[in-house]
């Protein structure tokens, strides 16, 4: 039996992208997804995705880990912000914008992606972030310690402010498709 989610049709789809108004924007947790479930989101509506890493990346020409070895995380977090702040107000209004895992902890950040965004909160549990997160070493939070231990903490101390995202989505284990469509139902209840 396929206990599954109904999935919106193409028709569906295509409706919902006319009806939004601003950019979608994906927070949540290092490894739970924001990349690539965000690539599908913005396939699926016919839109261009947003990786703020990758943006991040491009305006300082270093990678985030050379930004914190050499500026540490409270540049690096200033330098996200500026970057989201540029996204919100100059970019594309149809948009899918993928942010970093601490991006929506700082205030400022956070309530600029509220007021100008569709916020979506993606949620794994730690198992499920341990396993994806191994398959890179490009995190500088996790370099210095148990991986698993940093990841909960991490993971209990952000979830006040990812909680606040008015859209919760889980992103279980395995494809990301299932995650991509109830982002896409989360959307189209929440308008």
């Amino acid at each position: 039996m396929d206990t599954s989610p109904p999935r919106l049709s193409d028709q569906q789809i295509a409706e919902l992208a006319r009806r939004i108004d601003r950019p979608v924007v994906l927070v949540g947790m290092m490894g739970v997804g924001k990349s690539s479930v965000g690539r599908r989101v913005a396939g699926l509506l016919g839109w261009p995705f947003v990786d703020a890493d990758d943006e991040i990346e491009r305006s300082a020409r270093m990678t985030i880990p050379e930004i914190f070895a050499a500026y540490g995380e409270d540049y690096f977090r200033d330098g996200e912000r500026r970057v989201i702040t540029r996204l919100l107000t100059e970019g594309a209004k149809h948009t899918v914008i993928a942010t970093g895992g601490g991006a929506f902890c700082n205030a400022a950040t956070r309530d600029l992606i509220l007021s100008r965004a569709i916020t979506v909160w993606l949620d794994s549990d730690v198992d499920t972030l341990v396993e994806r997160t191994a398959r890179t070493d490009k995190r500088p939070l996790l370099r210095d310690g148990n991986p698993r231990e940093i990841l909960h903490r991490l993971r209990e101390d952000r979830r006040p402010h990812y909680s606040l995202a008015p859209i919760h989505v889980i992103s279980a284990s395995g494809p990301h498709t299932q995650t991509v469509h109830r982002v896409l139902e989360g959307i189209a209840q929440w308008l």
